[in-house]
């Protein structure tokens, strides 16, 4: 195929019957020399330039339509063959739909799209999604298939929504990219067999650009039923539905027992919705900022359905991606409003108490989309201590640790309850059931005190006295407190101070303390926390040592699900190139696997959420050649002999050949991609020695500030030189 060009014009005379292809359009062949059409895809030739299509004979006969059909030729074209063979798979699905322009070949694949792996798929979401946005004709072919997707998973339904707003920045407001991304957030993309009624002309490609239905005439305030009037006679008879069944002459008013006989039992206890609390997405303060009010899940039919091993849905028409929608829209606020503050250690402050704020809201159906593929999961918790704000001269990306719960099912699993562990609970409960975690560790001390140490005296000492106006009384209260960097023994001593219980801590401990650290196995440097660059001890710290520190001092920790990741938020940056260069990255990484070429790239992932913000997958055990060297005071080769041992040791020779594989995998890339603006901040080094290139804003024909200065087709410095083998 590189040196023959099928044109998708061709008549394939084999396809199956409705896709729109005329019986007079001859098969023909266009060599890469030969001349395209004025578009440049080479999708279409005019009558005098069509050849005979090839195929394993040398001379094939064309029949007209009026002979006989037992001697037309009985082997397929040469491109349905290629659809139908093995090699057919997405990326040429997405190549072939963008340049053909036959409607019966653009219909078959689309209907192709549905026989790959839903992973697959995802990976050319965006190129889909731009030509769904660009192209009317791929756009028609392609909207069943993303409808149903759309209804099968949420977190699709959000993917997709979020990269139409990205994509459509810019084209007309009433485009069909638009269009369907408010189609997707209407709410009407929910599983087939939650829909009562037919919808199906709602979600079809033309049939969404209808009117929109008369919505339902809001109800009188003065006449709706009111919570502190729900077991009054009157209020209760007027809103008694009109029952037409022949029943004897009464001389009483019908009571409310005898109205609810009539009506059918119902399967679940529900509250109705005059009683349930008023929805307050979005309001952080509320406690419920990301609750969309559904108790399907929490109904006696859905304890049956678990005992049965079936799955139960949401039939009270609660918007399901809302919650969603409003915690990303929280993280992205949290780094627009950290933009505007001047300096790192204040930026430090205000994401400490903006993530606290949060945390009155979790655990809610909230999730990372980008960990959902491989791990499905609930957000729980993030800790806000272990949050930080990443170097950046303009922006303010910052970098959390959230702890999750793993579920079968993101629609369908029940949310965990809220869990409040503070100083008091964690010294008469979890304590008491495992010893072992008797000796708590200062860093412990300060996270656990830092949020939830402030309580009121006079009160029992009872988990169940804990409630969530506490807890917003706890938040108010850590918010105003002006945080500062502190040492263990004083954050110890003021956290202890306000909570009205002191915590005492025995002098053996210390001591006993005090001697492991000391006589205590070395283990590899950290940095020292550096109020202009707070991001540098906390990347440095190693990832397993995080995990078990936070999972100690978290009130979930004791879950067997529990599990913690990690994303950067950005805001004020279009990731869209990014997202590209992942993609790029990807395939090569999957090229040079499967040729046995040792050369080392690490695709890191993109989520972009609108054209100036996105979530951005962290790597984990890096640190910046910038933080290297500013930590360590000492050339790069010096940094290795340190973190690995000396030049004949195992472990140096092993991290001197990743060193070498990633340097000469990056070289490529850059250039064959053009990657600029490569500085020591953009360079990472990992724990392993690999070098990691990161930050693709800048690649192909742009440059910072369009100014095209840099003639280095990639980042070769003499220290990376000294590193090699000699």
């Amino acid at each position: 195929m590189s040196n023959l060009n099928i044109s998708t014009s061709d008549t394939i005379s084999d396809l199956p019957e409705g896709l729109g292809v005329e019986e007079n359009d001859h098969p023909k062949v266009e060599n890469d020399s030969g001349d395209r059409s004025d578009s440049g895809f080479g999708s279409s030739l005019s009558s005098q330039q069509s050849t005979p299509f090839l195929s394993d004979s040398k001379e094939e006969k064309f029949v007209s339509p009026d002979q006989d059909e037992s001697i037309k030729p009985t082997k397929p074209s040469l491109l349905l063959r290629l659809f139908e063979s093995k090699l057919f798979d997405p990326a040429l699905s997405i190549y072939y739909l963008f340049i053909t322009k036959e409607p019966g070949v653009l219909e078959y694949i689309g209907n192709r799209l549905f026989s790959f792996l839903e992973s697959d798929i995802d990976f050319y979401l965006p190129q889909l999604v731009n030509m769904y946005i660009t192209m009317h004709p791929v756009a028609e072919v392609l909207h069943p298939y993303l409808v149903l997707r759309c209804r099968e998973c949420a977190d699709f339904s959000l993917k997709c929504a979020w990269l139409l707003e990205a994509y459509s920045f810019g084209h007309k407001k009433k485009s069909q990219g638009s269009r369907l991304r408010t189609l997707i957030l209407s709410g009407e993309l929910v599983p087939a067999r939650q829909g009562e009624n037919s919808t199906a002309w709602k979600t079809s490609f033309r049939g969404y650009k209808c009117p929109a239905v008369t919505p339902k005439p809001a109800p009188d305030l003065l006449t709706a039923p009111r919570p502190h009037e729900f077991h009054t006679q009157a209020s209760t008879i007027e809103l008694l539905p009109v029952i037409n069944i022949k029943t004897p002459m009464r001389t009483h008013t019908r009571s409310r027992s005898d109205a609810t006989g009539l009506q059918p039992p119902s399967s679940c206890r529900i509250p109705p919705p005059e009683l349930r609390p008023r929805l307050q997405l979005g309001d952080l303060m509320s406690g419920r900022a990301f609750d969309n009010g559904c108790h399907c899940l929490e109904s006696r039919q859905a304890a049956v359905n678990e005992l049965r091993g079936k799955q139960t849905h949401c039939a009270c028409n609660a918007p399901r991606l809302q919650p969603q929608l409003e915690f990303l829209k929280a993280l992205v606020s949290i780094g627009k409003r950290l933009g505007q503050l001047p300096d790192r250690e204040s930026k430090t402050q205000r994401l400490l108490a903006e993530l606290s704020m949060l945390n009155l809201n979790l655990p809610a159906r909230v999730w990372l989309p980008l960990h959902s593929d491989e791990f499905p999961h609930l957000v729980v918790r993030i800790p806000p201590q272990a949050a930080s704000v990443l170097n950046s001269k303009d922006k303010a990306p910052y970098i959390i640790y959230v702890e999750v719960i793993s579920t079968e099912n993101l629609a369908t699993s029940q949310v965990p309850k809220k869990i409040v562990k503070n100083l008091r609970q964690a010294k008469s409960e979890e304590r008491l059931e495992n010893p072992d975690l008797d000796n708590i560790n200062g860093s412990s001390l300060h996270e656990c005190a830092s949020l939830s140490s402030f309580s009121w005296t006079g009160v029992p000492d009872e988990a169940e006295c804990w409630s969530q106006d506490d807890d917003e009384i706890s938040a108010q209260y850590q918010t105003l407190r002006k945080l500062k960097d502190r040492d263990t023994i004083s954050q110890m001593s003021v956290d202890s101070t306000d909570s009205r219980e002191p915590v005492f801590v025995a002098a053996i401990d210390i001591r006993r303390r005090l001697s492991e650290s000391i006589n205590g196995p070395k283990t590899k440097s950290g940095f020292k926390r550096d109020p202009e660059d707070p991001s540098a001890s906390v990347l440095k710290e190693p990832w397993e040592e995080k995990v078990k520190r936070i999972r100690e001092n978290s009130p979930y920790g004791n879950l067997e699900t529990w599990n913690l990741l990690s994303v950067i938020v950005k805001c004020g940056d279009d990731l869209r190139q990014e997202l590209l260069a992942y993609q790029y990255l990807t395939l090569l990484q999957r090229i040079w696997k499967e040729e046995h070429v040792p050369l080392y790239v690490r695709p890191y992932k993109i989520l972009v959420l609108s054209n100036d913000s996105g979530l951005i997958e962290p790597i984990l055990n890096t640190v910046s050649l910038h933080q290297v060297k500013k930590n360590s005071k000492m050339s790069l080769l010096e940094y290795f002999l340190q973190e690995h041992g000396a030049l004949n040791s195992e472990e140096f020779l092993t991290a001197q050949r990743n060193f070498v594989q990633s340097c000469a995998a990056y070289c490529i890339v850059s250039y064959l991609v053009q990657v600029k603006d490569r500085h020591n901040g953009n360079i990472l080094l990992d724990s392993e020695g690999h070098i990691i290139h990161i930050d693709y804003g800048f690649i192909l024909s742009s440059s910072p500030k369009n100014l095209g200065f840099e003639n280095s087709p990639f980042k070769l410095t003499p220290e990376f030189v000294d590193v090699r083998p000699l």
